[in-house]
This record gives C-alpha cells, sequence and structure tokens, in this order.
C-alpha cells in the first residue's frame, strides 16, 4: 500500500496560508510598531517593537512549521505518535524558548517594556486572527476521508 501524499491533508494549505500571512503581519507590526517605538522612545523603542514582533514571529513558525513536518508521515502507521511527538516537542522547544527570551532580555538597557509588550500583544493577537480566518476561508473537510472508489483499484474486479 502506497502513503497518501502528505499535501492532500486539509490542514496543509490552511496552515501555509496562515504562515504567509503572519508573516506579512509580522512586516507590517515589525514596521509600524518599530516607528511608533522609535517615535516614543528613540531607537531603543523601536528595536524594542522589532523584538516584540520577532519573539511572536518565531513562535507562530514554530507551531505551523511542526505541524507541517508532522503531516510528511500521514499515511504511516505510526503517523499518530509520531505527529503528537513532533507536535509536543515544537511546543515544549517554544516553552524553553520563551524562557530563553525572558531571561535573556531581562533587564538589557534598550528594552523597553511597554512598547516590547505592545509590539508583543499586536503580533499575537494578529497571529490569532490571521489563523482564525484562514481556517474559515479554507473550504476544509471535517475529516481526511476517502470514499468507496476514489483513487483506489476497483476491488470489485479483483473479486473482493
Amino acid at each position: 500500500m502506497s502513503r497518501p501524499d502528505p499535501t492532500s491533508i486539509s490542514s496543509t494549505p490552511v496552515l501555509r496560508t496562515a504562515l504567509i500571512w503572519g508573516a506579512v503581519a509580522t512586516v507590517v507590526v515589525a514596521v509600524v510598531g518599530g516607528g511608533i517605538g522609535f517615535a516614543v522612545a528613540g531607537a531603543d523603542g523601536a528595536f524594542s517593537a522589532l523584538a516584540g514582533a520577532a519573539i511572536a514571529a518565531v513562535f507562530m513558525l514554530l507551531t505551523a512549521v511542526s505541524i507541517l513536518i508532522a503531516n510528511r508521515w500521514f499515511g504511516d502507521a505510526l503517523y499518530v505518535p509520531i505527529f503528537f511527538g513532533i507536535v509536543l516537542g515544537g511546543w515544549l522547544l517554544k516553552l524553553v524558548l520563551f524562557i530563553v527570551a525572558l531571561l535573556l532580555l531581562r533587564g538589557q538597557p534598550w528594552i523597553v517594556p511597554g512598547v516590547f509588550f505592545v509590539s508583543l500583544v499586536v503580533s499575537v493577537v494578529a497571529s490569532l486572527a490571521i489563523d482564525g480566518i484562514a481556517m474559515l476561508r479554507s473550504r476544509a473537510p471535517y475529516v481526511d476521508v476517502k470514499l468507496p472508489g476514489e483513487d483506489a483499484p476497483d476491488e470489485t474486479a479483483s473479486g473482493r
């Protein structure tokens, strides 16, 4: 039995769309937030806004990429444990990266906390909105199934 094509999974186009629009939103937040941060607190404000947008982008990217990578095993007998292992590993990596980022950025003289926080929150809210819109517009089926006779050899000819 051949493995199904991982690109045929209904979540793949949704995740790709979310990644593309998430990248656009990150650039917009970085540019607008950087400009506002510069106007409010100078270069430190601009760098704080860029740091907030970058951290949100990394976390958005890790979730979508981990699911896309896990979908490569679609059709394998061990697909479910592989999928959840990869996605859980991605979440654990995000937790570790979040703690490391907080420890590295804590007390940095160039971080303007208010600008950093607003940039991070706006980036996360934009990412969530994009994920929701991408899912609502995806026209994805509720389940990934093949109906009898779809992409399968004629079983009646073989006597089954």
